[in-house]
Order: C-alpha cells, then structure tokens, then sequence
C-alpha cells in the first residue's frame, strides 16, 4: 500500500506470542463476563486505537468537541498520560501540562469551556464526573484512548486506524505495534482509517475495506489531516505554510509524536528543504534539548522557521527563558484537524448526533 509504514521485528515474534497469550486471557474474561464491563445511563463515546504511537486520536476528540459543544455540555475524560499527578483531576484555566499531561493541556486550552478530567480509572472518573457539583450538568463524555480500558463499556467505541499502519499488516508488540490483536477491532462501532491521502483512488478504499473485515454492524469512514495557518508560539503572528515554498524557506520540523514521518510527509508537499529534528512521542523538553534546537536552527541557511505541533508546543513552553530570541521568533505551530473523505461528513455527524440523543440523560428526543 502506497506510504506503508508497517515495520516487523521478526526476531522478537516468540515475545510477541507470550503478549499475545496475556491480552487474549484478559480478552475472554471480559467476553465470558468474569470481569464486567459497565454501561452508564449517559452518552460515553470512546475514541481509541488498537496500536502504539498516533492514529490522530486528539484531532478526532477534538472534531467530536466542535460538533457537539454547541448544544451539550460536554467533558473530556484522559488518562492524562506522563502527567505527575495521580488519581482524578478536573483541570482548570490554571492548570499545567505537568498537572494533567499534554494533551489534555491543549484540548482545555483551545476549548476552555469543556470539562477536562484526567483518571487512569476511567469508571472512577466517569462516576466523578457524573456526581461532583461542579461537573454534574455534564451531557456527553468524550473518553481519550480507552479502547483497551474494557472496565467502561461505551455506547460509541470509535476505533481509529492509520493508513499507512493497515492492523490487519501489523503484529503483536514487540515484534509490531499492536496492543491486541487486529480481531479487536470487532468491538468497534465504527472505524475510522485516519492520515489518507487526499488522492486515494477508489481501488485504494475497496483494499482497505478488505483488509479491516468490517462487520455487518460496524461503519466505516476515511478521513484525511488539513492544516490551518500557523500561529508564532511565542508572539501573535501567522504565517500560510503555503508561501514556504515560494519563499524558499528552510524548515526545522521539530516533532515528539507518536509518528513524525506522516507529518514530515505531508508538510513536504509545502516546503522544499526539511530539516526534522525527532524527540520521542510526549517528550518532556530540558535546558539541553533548548540548547540542541538552538544549534539546529542555526545550522540552517536563511531565510529558516521551526515549525512545531500543537502537541510539543505545550512542552515547550516552559522553556521560554531557555531558548534565544531568534528561536522564539522563528518557532511556528502548524494545527491539524481531521476532515472526513468521500463526502460522508454529514453521514458520521448523524450517526454521532442520532445516538447522543437517543441516550441523552432525562432528555426527550428532539431534532
């Protein structure tokens, strides 16, 4: 398939099947209803992925929070990854990336309105978010990767799926990327095949089709990344990713996510001289990586900018003091969101929009 990205460990297959033998024991339990899932009398829709790095999980939660925040109130339930608190948290306007993890920080920080909570025990959190007097009111709660978290049985399970990573190519970790096996896919409601093309022909949707097996009962979507105009971190200019090339910039693509080539693949169709500085995925930035950014910027023929991810630049942040006026000048975060292919964007908003009102709390159906 056209930009595959599966990679396979062969040697480390034999650990791959002791994993294997774990997850599914865990798997039956749940099926044979020794350990119990729980269903809530509110609208829990859970967006999550079977494999290890990013799928575009916190673009999707954040398209689900445009398309319902207009009319619900809506919270937004993570573990809060890398975060160094424990237990349950509701953040505040105050709150830091180290308080609740970075993700999190970037959704409350774009939708400040919007109830975020972080609790690796997601019924705990579910339960919090239902009772406390300061979240009550809550309508819909978005849960952030808990695909795996089989404890809460949510009413949408959107299950998200990277192209370029097709889980029926892939493998159990180590040896691959997957968490359970491709078969997990089944508890989804719906997939969604994240980061296509924007050219994928109609062959190319039939041998995705193919390869997921979908179900009867579960619907299928295909969605692509736009990128919108990017904001200086430290300052208030903007700047169209589109002029870089005309201007023959040279870009340091500074990146700590799950899947920097994806994104280094698509700013290449805007930019002619890439210079990709990789960290790994929620890295936390220190004085020396501000002193590495520093000398790769510098390294760089004029006119150069640092272009970023909404993702990193919440963990930069903090190093404002450490980095150099010219790095500060040139840093540029290019924001991502999800646009659905094939014209179905309507098609997955109903189906989204028909469920929150069919499960609403003391609500009567309403158009």
């Amino acid at each position: 398939m056209e930009g595959d990205m599966t990679q396979i460990r062969p040697w480390l297959k034999p650990v791959s099947w002791l994993y294997g033998l774990g997850v599914d024991l865990r798997n039956s339990l749940f099926d044979m209803g020794v350990l119990k899932s729980v269903s809530y009398s509110i609208p829990v829709i859970n967006v999550g992925n079977i494999t290890v790095g990013g799928t575009g999980k916190t673009p999707f939660v954040e398209y689900l929070i445009r398309l319902l925040s207009g009319h619900y109130r809506v919270a937004v339930l993570s573990r809060g990854y890398k975060r160094k608190t424990k237990g349950y948290l509701l953040s505040s306007p105050s709150s830091t990336m180290e308080e609740i993890g970075d993700e999190p920080w970037q959704i409350k920080q774009k939708f400040p309105d919007v109830y975020v909570a972080v609790d690796a025990n997601r019924r705990r959190g579910i339960e919090r978010l239902t009772t406390d007097d300061a979240t009550k009111d809550v309508d819909i709660i978005l849960l952030d990767d808990a695909y795996q978290h089989r404890y809460v049985k949510p009413g949408l399970n959107i299950l998200l799926v990277d192209y370029h990573r097709i889980i029926s190519d892939d493998c159990l970790l180590p040896a691959g990327r997957l968490r359970e096996r491709a078969s997990a896919s089944r508890r989804a409601t719906t997939v969604i095949v994240t980061k296509c093309p924007q050219h994928i022909t109609a062959m190319g949707f039939r041998v995705i089709l193919s390869a997921l097996n979908i179900k009867p009962y579960q619907q299928l979507f295909f969605s692509t990344f736009t990128y919108g105009t990017m904001r200086q971190l430290w300052g208030n200019e903007t700047l169209d990713i589109a002029t870089l090339r005309k201007d023959n910039t040279y870009v340091l693509l500074l990146t700590g996510i799950g899947n920097p080539q994806q994104m280094e693949q698509d700013v290449r169709r805007f930019v002619q001289h890439i210079v990709p500085l990789t960290f790994p995925d929620h890295h936390y930035y220190t004085r020396r990586d501000a002193e590495t950014i520093h000398q790769a910027l510098l390294n760089l023929p004029k006119p150069h900018i640092i272009i970023t991810t909404e993702k990193d630049a919440a963990r930069l942040l903090h190093l404002q003091e450490q980095f150099s006026d010219e790095v500060r000048q040139c840093t540029y975060v290019l924001p991502i969101q999800i646009s659905i292919m094939r014209e179905e964007k309507n098609k997955l908003d109903k189906t989204i929009i028909d469920y929150v009102l069919e499960n609403k709390r003391n609500s009567v159906l309403a158009p």
